[in-house]
C-alpha cells in the first residue's frame, strides 16, 4: 500500500526498462515526485550522462541527480581488489556488482540531502543485485523504507513495456538480445548463451573487445608503474586511477583481454553464469601479482590470498559495509608497503605476457646468492645439513611404518 510520507521517493536510476518503468509506476501508486539518481561508478560517456537526464525527466521525474563516484568506487573499493589480486572463481574479478554497496551509500546520501525517507530501486528478484542493494541500504540506514516495485509485484518485460506505451512515455531502446552492464572494473553481458553452460556468446555480441581478432592489432610492449599498490602511469605517463584504468581498458580491449564466462554461485545460493570483459582489471591484477611476487615473502603472500578470497565474497554478496572488511583492509594495505615498481607486459590478440618486473624492494636482487648456480648466503655443508633435517620427518615416518623403530 502506499505511504503516508510525501517527501520524494529517490530512485537509484540505470535508464534501462525496469528503472524506466518505477518512474511513473511510483508516481502514480505513491502519489509521491521522484528523483531519479544515477550514481556514475564508470562506464558512462558524456552523451549518455545527457541521455539518463532526458529519459528520467521525459519519464516524469522531479529532478535527477548525477553523482560521480568514480574515484570513491577505486578508494574505496577497486584498490582492495587489486591489492588481492581478487578474481572470482579464479576467473572473475567482480566487474560489475563490486560497486552497488557505494551506490546504495550515495543513494542513502541522495535522499538525506533530501530529507527523504524512501528510496527505490529497479532490481527483479532473480540476481544478485537486489540482495547488494538491500543489504547496503538497511546497513547503513536502518530507518529508510526501501521499495522495490519489480521484485515485489513480480512484473515482466512485457507488463512494463505495455505500461509505457500505454501512458504516452518514451521506451528504452530495444531490439538487443544481450543484457549488458558496463562499469570502471568492466562489462558483464548476459544472452540466451549464459542460460545454459555449454556455449559462449557469439563474436557480436563482446562491447570492448568487438573487433580483436576480426580486426587484430599488432603486438605491441608497455609498462605499468604502480606505488604501494596502487597503479600510478602506464608508458611512463603518471596519471590518476580512474583515468589510468580508463586508457587500460582501451588499449587491452583492443586485444581481446580480459574476456571469459564466469560459471559460479550466485547470492541466492543458485549457479549463474554471465559472460564478461575486463580487459584493464585482468591486466592491472596480472601485472600487480607478478610484482608482489618479486617483493613478498611466501608468508604475506599466503596470509594476503587467504583475506583476499574472503574479501571477494564479501564484496561479491554486497556485504563490504561489514566492519569485517574494514580489518582486511587494513591488512591488505600493509602488505602493499613494498609494492612499488614497474611492470613490463606485451600484448597481442589474445594473449598478456608479463615480460618482466622491477622494484626497489625486489627480494631477489637483495640476495646473494643466484639461483640454481651459486649459494652465496650459505656454504655447501650449509645445505647439506639443512636437507637433511627437512627430510626427518619423513625418514622417521618411513621407519615407523617398516616397524624399523628402535
Amino acid at each position: 500500500m502506499p505511504g503516508k510520507d510525501d517527501n520524494p521517493i529517490i530512485l537509484a536510476f540505470s535508464g534501462g526498462l525496469d528503472t524506466s518503468f518505477c518512474v511513473p509506476w511510483l508516481k502514480e501508486h505513491y502519489g509521491r515526485e521522484v528523483v531519479t539518481a544515477t550514481i556514475n561508478t564508470g562506464g558512462l560517456s558524456p552523451a549518455d550522462v545527457s541521455a539518463l537526464e532526458d529519459r528520467a525527466l521525459a519519464l516524469g521525474a522531479a529532478e535527477h541527480v548525477l553523482v560521480d563516484a568514480r574515484q570513491d568506487f577505486f578508494d574505496t573499493v577497486i584498490r582492495f581488489l587489486i591489492a588481492g589480486n581478487v578474481l572470482r572463481g579464479n576467473a572473475y574479478p567482480l566487474c560489475v556488482g563490486a560497486e552497488r554497496g557505494l551506490q546504495a551509500a550515495r543513494l542513502a546520501d541522495v535522499a538525506a540531502a533530501r530529507g527523504a525517507t524512501t528510496v527505490a530501486h529497479g532490481c527483479t528478484a532473480a540476481g544478485n543485485d537486489q540482495v547488494r542493494f538491500e543489504v547496503a541500504l538497511r546497513t547503513l540506514s536502518p530507518g529508510l523504507e526501501v521499495l522495490a516495485p519489480v521484485r515485489d509485484n513480480s512484473w515482466v518485460r512485457e507488463e512494463q513495456l505495455a505500461y509505457l506505451a500505454d501512458n504516452g512515455l518514451p521506451l528504452p531502446a530495444q531490439g538487443s538480445d544481450y543484457s549488458i552492464n558496463r562499469g570502471l572494473w568492466g562489462v558483464t553481458i548476459g544472452g540466451k548463451e549464459t542460460l545454459t553452460s555449454q556455449r559462449s556468446i557469439p563474436e557480436s555480441a563482446w562491447v570492448v573487445s568487438a573487433d580483436a581478432f576480426t580486426d587484430p592489432a599488432a603486438a605491441s610492449e608497455h609498462t605499468l608503474e604502480f606505488d604501494a599498490g596502487v597503479p600510478v602511469a602506464l608508458d611512463g605517463e603518471a596519471s590518476g586511477p580512474v583515468e589510468l584504468i580508463e586508457r587500460l581498458d582501451e588499449l587491452s580491449g583492443r586485444y581481446g583481454i580480459g574476456r571469459g564466462i564466469h560459471l559460479g554461485d550466485t547470492v541466492l545460493g543458485t549457479k549463474g553464469r554471465v559472460a564478461f570483459e575486463a580487459p584493464a582489471a585482468i591486466t592491472l591484477i596480472a601485472a600487480h601479482r607478478e610484482l608482489e611476487k618479486l617483493v613478498l615473502s611466501a608468508q604475506q603472500a599466503r596470509i594476503k590470498d587467504s583475506v583476499a578470497a574472503v574479501y571477494g565474497d564479501l564484496v561479491h554478496e554486497g556485504k563490504q559495509l561489514d566492519l569485517a572488511c574494514r580489518d582486511i583492509e587494513a591488512l591488505l594495505v600493509s602488505s602493499q608497503q613494498r609494492v612499488t615498481g614497474s611492470v613490463g607486459f606485451r600484448l597481442s590478440p589474445g594473449n598478456l605476457f608479463v615480460t618482466g618486473v622491477d622494484s626497489p624492494f625486489s627480494l631477489l636482487a637483495a640476495t646473494r646468492g643466484v639461483y640454481g648456480e651459486a649459494a652465496g648466503e650459505w656454504s655447501p655443508a650449509d645445505a647439506l645439513g639443512y636437507s637433511r633435517i627437512l627430510s626427518l620427518a619423513g625418514s622417521l615416518q618411513t621407519r615407523a611404518g617398516e616397524g624399523d623403530a628402535p
